[in-house]
């Protein structure tokens, strides 16, 4: 019996959840269901992709993933079903897909086609949670569907390196939910075009001349904690993700303020990075 995992843009005031919760476990009482996330932004395909690309690879081979973004099937929003790195994602073929993952190619690609679903408004709930429940009591994939050989892709915004090799121009793609800005620029990235030069992170009015290892190594606790600069002290560093985040330390968007805010910065918005000899 695998894992289903859900990612929605349902939030939780609402049923959505519950429900789709409600009719997993009536077909599968002994599944085990775990929320990757609820709260991406409504249709915010980009935002979903971040989040699922960097939990999926943390569950066992053979976890089913459903992704409930933008899953509403039109001509244009066909729903699939997809086996790649050993993991199932069952989502609609907006362009998620391409941007989980550009590492792996799909093993295995259908496009769902089950009896009783296409009148419904709520795929995840209607048809989603079938095929979920289905692959995890071994089924296969031929089974609720045909196959086909690619899904739509999408185009991100990759960071930009100018002609003379020593600036780079990143974007902001994620805000968590501490107001940190994670951007485009992976730590591979940055340090393919450094080269060991000195560098300059520049966000609006923001700059930032270093990047720690983690957040709390930009606090010296060798001083008194009265006297140190600790609640509000900007921060760049390469996250867990190994994207280039930038933040305050021990921010909190509903009181003291958080990067996004206090740095002005929100999707899309670009940072540039300056490298000297």
């Amino acid at each position: 019996m695998s894992i289903i995992t859900l990612t929605t843009d349902f939030g939780n005031k609402d049923h959505s959840v519950a429900a789709v919760k409600g009719a997993i476990y009536s077909e599968l009482p002994e599944a085990t269901v775990v929320d990757i996330s609820h709260q991406v932004s409504p249709f915010h395909i980009e935002e979903g992709a971040y989040i699922i690309k960097n939990a999926y690879k943390n569950f066992p081979k053979g976890t089913i993933h459903i992704i409930g973004i933008d899953s509403e099937l039109t001509p244009e929003n066909k729903h699939i079903a997809v086996l790649l790195d050993g993991h199932y994602f069952i989502c609609a073929d907006n362009g998620i897909i391409s941007l989980i993952t550009s590492e792996f190619k799909p093993e295995n690609l259908v496009e769902i086609s089950l009896p009783d679903t296409t009148q419904g408004n709520f795929p995840t709930l209607d048809t989603f949670v079938r095929v979920a429940c289905h692959l995890s009591r071994g089924g296969t994939l031929e089974v609720i569907g045909k196959r086909i050989n690619d899904t739509k892709v999408l185009t991100v915004t990759a960071p930009v390196v100018n002609q003379g090799g020593n600036q780079i121009v990143g974007s902001v793609i994620y805000i968590d939910n501490y107001g940190n800005v994670i951007t485009n620029v992976t730590r591979s990235f940055f340090e393919n075009i450094q080269k060991g030069r000195h560098f300059k992170i520049t966000a609006r009015r923001v700059d930032f001349s270093s990047i720690v290892n983690k957040y709390s190594e930009a606090i010296n606790f060798t001083i008194e904690k009265s006297k140190r600069e600790e609640d509000g002290k900007k921060i760049a560093l390469f996250n867990t993700c190994n994207f280039l985040e930038l933040a305050i330390y021990r921010s909190d968007p509903n009181t003291c303020g958080a990067a996004s805010t206090l740095f002005g910065l929100k999707y899309r918005d670009t940072i540039t990075i300056t490298f000297e000899d």
